[in-house]
């Protein structure tokens, strides 16, 4: 896979905007949409619930048992910040929303320590 780069410029506009987040999740949030679009058999919109968890799937793929600790790392602690990190994408004119999306669609997704403890695919703790 092609790494991901911002334009010169755009990050210092990004972190104006939302501090919060570490550069690395922008790109991740990007990864990950591109994840989801090469799972289907034609482009799409994806929904936000569909990005949060394509993003919880890249996430257990490249990262495995540290995933959570890396997103978390990121600034990334719940699937509400994944949409905070999409709609700074939208405002800055990165990626395009539809009139019906909202920040909202991101919000209770899933539970970070339940989707990257939990539920991990090798955890004892769901058995």
């Amino acid at each position: 896979m092609t790494e991901l780069a911002f334009r010169d410029g755009i990050m210092e506009q990004i972190r104006l905007r939302e501090p919060r987040f570490d550069e690395r999740a922008y790109m991740f949030v990007l990864a990950a949409l591109e994840h989801s679009q090469t799972h289907l058999t034609e482009r799409r919109h994806i929904t936000g619930p569909e990005l949060a968890r394509s993003c919880r799937t890249l996430a257990l793929q490249r990262f495995g048992v540290t995933a959570r600790i890396v997103l978390e790392h990121w600034g990334v602690c719940s699937t509400s910040d994944i949409g905070d990190i999409v709609f700074t994408l939208v405002d800055m004119g990165l990626l395009i929303s539809q009139p019906h999306d909202s920040r909202d669609d991101f919000i209770g997704v899933f539970a970070f320590e339940d989707a990257f403890e939990r539920e991990y695919p090798w955890s004892t703790t769901h058995v």
